[in-house]
Parts: structure tokens; sequence; C-alpha cells
């Protein structure tokens, strides 16, 4: 009797195999995605059994992974790696493109805030170079008035003491 309970077990369990394996195909087919609760659903199983056979989920993860066939006048078939890859590269793709707007946003930012500013009057003088050359100018001005300044500091103190020198002269004389 348990040999009868086995053998019909068994064969409830091929029955359930196959009807895995044509969910898979006809899934693949039409174009249904390939989860395990969809198969189970579409072969009347419960989805405990792919786990349990583990060869039938890796079925499933091998026909998800393979290209459905060429597509339409030779289209080459989408596989989800080839979806994934393409995500990816958009991905990356968004991210440098948002990058290079905020770059641009602040370089519009820039370009606006100098245009209110001449045209709200107080901007900075609009010939900067020749306002660079005068501090150069003004800027040589000064060192040469501060080493006439020293030489004249110098002369100076040379006086005074030649004048402490002839009061001192002029105070033992008298």
């Amino acid at each position: 009797m348990t040999t009868a309970m086995n053998d019909d077990r068994q064969a409830c369990t091929g029955r359930r195999r196959t009807r895995v394996q044509a969910a898979i195909r006809t899934s693949r087919r039409d174009g249904i995605p390939l989860t395990p609760a969809a198969v189970a659903r579409a072969a009347g199983i419960d989805r405990t059994f792919l786990y349990r056979h583990r060869d039938m989920l890796d079925a499933l993860h091998c026909a998800e992974r393979e290209p459905t066939g060429p597509g339409p006048a030779g289209v080459p078939a989408v596989t989800r790696a080839s979806l994934q890859a393409d995500l990816a590269n958009a991905d990356a793709r968004a991210s440098r493109l948002t990058a290079r707007v905020r770059q641009l946003d602040g370089r519009l930012s820039r370009h606006l805030g100098e245009q209110a500013w001449h045209a709200s009057g107080p901007g900075p003088p609009t010939d900067v170079a020749e306002l660079q050359s005068t501090i150069t100018r003004l800027e040589q001005t000064n060192t040469e008035l501060k080493r006439t300044l020293e030489e004249c500091q110098g002369e100076l103190d040379a006086a005074r003491a030649a004048h402490r020198d002839l009061t001192r002269a002029l105070n033992q004389r008298g």
C-alpha cells in the first residue's frame, strides 16, 4: 500500500513538473513575466513546489535570462540582463545630465546676477583694466614717496644732530 501511495505521489509530482515546464514555455512565448508566482499560477500549483524542487526554480531562472527568440523582422530579442544594462546606462546618463544641469544653472545664475548688478547701478566700473593700471601707478608713487620720506627723515636726523652739537658748543663757550 505504501508503494502505491509513493507511486501516486511521484506521478503527481511528475505531472506538476510537466505543468511547470509547459507554463514556463507558454509564459516565454506570450511575454508573461517569468516569476515564481506567475509560473505557479499558470501551472496551477503552489509556489512552494518550485522552492522544494530547486531544479524547477533553476529552470525558471534560466528561462528568465534567455532571450525569447528573434522578434519581428529579425529584431534581436530583449533579455532581462539587457534591460538591466540599459537601465544602468540610462541611470548613469541621467546622473551625468543632472550634474551638467546643475553646472549650467550655476553659470546662468552668476551671469544673471552680474547683469542685475550692472543694471541696478552700483555695479563695478566697466573699465577694470584702467583701474588696475591706476592702482599700479599709485603703488609705485607710494613706494617713491616712502623712499623720499626716509631720505628726508635721515637728513632731518642729521640736521638735528648738527643743531645739538652747535647748541652744545655755544653753551660751552658762553
